[in-house]
């Protein structure tokens, strides 16, 4: 990375997974403008249901974003019903990946407009503007990739047949993005890595391995990066040897990593991350993980109201800030 002089005007990407993602993406945009703020959404999670199409990454975004998320949980609708649910039980079909009724209507718009040829970034685009959104959320690609979870039981899954119907209870050996190599990067992220208006790539704190690696994974996403001068920095989703939420811990452990920041700041490593945030009570590795090349900052990483939400977005780009300084 060079010396960069940007002003904060210029634009940020983030990239982002579902639920911890989606609240570090929810406290950008209540001081960055669209225009200053790109939203790039996970797509390896995506898989087909009762023969709808269904994004859930793209989906705790828009939710999340529109204030229409269920806070217990983090993912769904707030208010959600479950009529069709209901009634596709006593049909004896398969029910255990549940679809509200509000959420399901969501399912079946996209599914319609996929089948009449739209691409997926123009329905999500359609979807934010009819929810009310000012921000847009993007695919990280509109083609076909899938994060395939390799275990010891069962052989290879679908990412929700693991995550979901399984309730991440089988051991994890290997992971793979199917499609990875043939998906072609979104073109208006491609352009916006290549613009020197850009200030920084942040990347959330979502799942290292399953939310962000699949957009990593993606080949065109690699070149995009590779004379770049802007600043990437990373927001560790544990705090200590905890998740906020999801598998994380479980998988790096199976994967065999060490639980802890170091581990996933060592993952993205110095050839990709400039510099990671971390929670202010795991200072014991931040040796470590400087020793790596990368810079390490320090503060409270929860985000369990908007007022958490947006002090540590302000807190990421303060430090982008007094990174392009140096």
């Amino acid at each position: 990375m060079s010396n960069l002089t940007r002003s904060q005007s210029g634009k940020h990407v983030v990239l982002s997974g579902g639920v911890g993602g989606a609240k570090l993406v929810k406290g950008l945009t209540s001081f960055l403008s669209p225009t200053e703020l790109m939203i790039i959404g996970n797509v390896g999670d995506d898989f087909e249901y009762w023969g709808l199409y269904i994004s859930p990454d793209l989906d705790t975004l828009l939710y999340t974003l529109s204030n229409r998320v269920n806070h217990e949980t983090g993912w769904g609708r707030q208010c959600e019903t479950w009529g069709v649910l209901k009634e596709m039980t006593e049909l004896g079909r398969d029910a255990w990946f549940r679809l509200g009724d509000r959420d399901l209507a969501v399912h079946l718009e996209r599914t319609r407009r996929l089948n009449t040829g739209d691409q997926l970034s123009t329905i999500t685009r359609d979807f934010c503007s009819e929810f009310g959104l000012t921000h847009n959320i993007t695919p990280s690609t509109d083609d076909r990739l899938r994060t395939i979870v390799g275990t010891e039981k069962y052989g290879e899954l679908g990412f929700q047949d693991y995550f979901v119907r399984l309730q991440c209870e089988p051991l994890v050996h290997s992971l793979r993005y199917e499609g990875a190599q043939s998906a072609r990067l979104h073109s208006d992220l491609e352009t916006a890595l290549q613009s020197p208006a850009l200030n920084s790539l942040i990347i959330a704190p979502s799942n290292p391995f399953l939310s962000v690696a699949p957009i990593l994974a993606i080949s065109s996403f690699k070149e995009s990066l590779a004379n770049r001068n802007f600043p990437c920095i990373a927001i560790s989703p544990l705090v200590g040897s905890k998740a906020f939420k999801g598998p994380t811990a479980k998988i790096m452990t199976e994967l065999g990593y060490e639980i802890s920041s170091f581990a996933v700041a060592s993952y993205y490593s110095s050839n990709l991350i400039d510099a990671i945030i971390i929670d202010s009570t795991d200072i014991d590795v931040v040796s470590r993980i400087e020793d790596l090349g990368i810079k390490v900052f320090t503060t409270d990483i929860s985000m369990h109201t908007l007022e958490d939400k947006i002090r540590l977005g302000q807190h990421v780009v303060s430090c982008i800030e007094s990174m392009q300084k140096r």
